[in-house]
Formats: structure tokens, sequence, C-alpha cells
């Protein structure tokens, strides 16, 4: 079944950056999206951004201009490079991945990766 596993978070001063990372593995086909959500601590858990596999990129409003997703098909890999991160921006983040399959919507996601922002 797909499996994926996120990394690069950590804490980070105010202003500062860190690079989020997810490789899948498994079945996820030729089309599919791949994205980051997240859920900070007693708030609903949002889509941060995502992208299908011909490159287009979607973001929520409240990180556009600061956050960006990419993908490396070959590689199964999506990033999201967060710059200029605000304490807000403290949550776990979770990386999905959604396809078709047998003509069934299926999404997946990883264990998650925390990122705290603070001073």
């Amino acid at each position: 079944q797909v499996h994926l596993v996120e990394s690069g978070g950590g804490l980070v001063q105010p202003g500062g950056s860190l690079r989020l990372s997810c490789v899948a593995s498994g079945n996820i086909g030729i089309q599919n999206a791949m994205g980051w959500y997240r859920q900070a601590p007693g708030k609903e858990r949002e889509v941060v951004a995502t992208m299908n596999t011909g490159g287009s990129p979607n973001y929520v409003d409240s990180v556009k201009g600061r956050f960006t997703i990419s993908r490396d098909n070959a590689k199964n890999t999506v990033y999201l490079q967060m710059n200029s991160l605000k304490p807000e921006d403290t949550a776990v983040y979770y990386c999905y991945v959604g396809l078709v399959v047998s003509l069934k919507y299926q999404q997946f996601w990883g264990q998650g990766t925390l990122v705290t922002v603070s001073s």
C-alpha cells in the first residue's frame, strides 16, 4: 500500500526557513496530487499546499508568497519550502497523496513532522 514519510521539521526562529520533504512509496499512479496539511494545536486541519502531476500549485492564502511546493515525480517526492516563518505556522505538517484507484478516489497521508516557530 501507499506509504509516506515526512522529514525536515524542527524549531526555527520567526522569519526563518525550513524545507519539508516527503517520500512516497507504493503505487501512487501516474496522475495524482501531492501536498501538505497542517494542524495547529486546538485548530482544524487545513490544506496548506497542493500540486498535481502537471505541476500546478495551489496554496492557502495565509502562506502565499512565503511557501513553495515542488515535487520530483521520478522520485515520488514532494517538498515544501517554508520561508518567512511566523509563530502561527507552528503545527504538525502532514504530507498526502490523492489518487484514483479502481475509479475510487483515495487519499493517503504520513505520520507528520512538527514545525515550531518561536523565539
